[in-house]
């Protein structure tokens, strides 16, 4: 089973290429434009154990809202296409994520229903060039298009840095466990309606 994507993305905003081995073993080649999403998107390769490639040259000139949001829907395209039928995934994953002071908890069901449920409160507005409300546009645009739904729940945290590390960190990890493909149910499709 090859579980791999590649999906581009050109607006008047970005342009964005998005490859993806959900398979892999963490391998990484990013290029954002925006440094701490860079270290975020190498946590959900590295923890989900997901091979990413993301280039993207955006409007940063004007901020970064574009090019968070819309890494955010095209990686959510290229899970959507590898996913494929959905067939032998366990569907649900969930994680919880401590880094020091701080403790994160994410809940995926991939359900072929987009939902996100964010209950952050980020302690700065700004980790390095990223602008913290712009978490929630990445989440809500990968939700939409891989067509999941998402509880983020930041449960403890003073440092922001290790708010967001953790939850996406944990977001690796839920991910990872829901699209483990399940010896059991090979070949099923995890619904009682028959799909997802």
């Amino acid at each position: 089973m090859n579980r791999t994507a590649a999906v581009t993305r050109k607006t008047a905003e970005t342009n964005i290429r998005v490859a993806i081995n959900l398979d892999g073993t963490g391998q990484c080649k990013l290029s954002s434009g925006i440094g701490f999403l860079d270290h975020m998107l190498d946590q959900i390769a590295r923890h989900g154990l997901i091979d990413l490639d993301i280039a993207c040259e955006g409007d940063l000139h004007i901020d970064g809202h574009h090019t968070v949001e819309d890494i955010g829907i095209t990686l959510g395209q290229a899970f959507a296409q590898a996913i494929g039928d959905k067939k032998g995934i366990r569907r649900y994953g969930h994680a919880y994520v401590p880094l020091d002071e701080a403790l994160s908890r994410v809940v995926v069901d991939f359900s072929g229903r987009p939902g996100l449920h964010m209950d952050v409160t980020f302690t700065s507005g700004s980790l390095g060039t990223l602008d913290t409300q712009l978490v929630y546009e990445f989440f809500q645009g990968f939700v939409n298009h891989a067509l999941c739904t998402l509880h983020i729940d930041n449960l403890k945290g003073v440092n922001a840095h290790h708010q967001c590390e953790t939850i996406f960190k944990a977001f690796a990890r839920a991910v990872r466990a829901a699209l483990e493909l399940d010896p059991r149910s090979a070949g099923v499709i995890p619904s009682t309606k028959g799909s997802l």
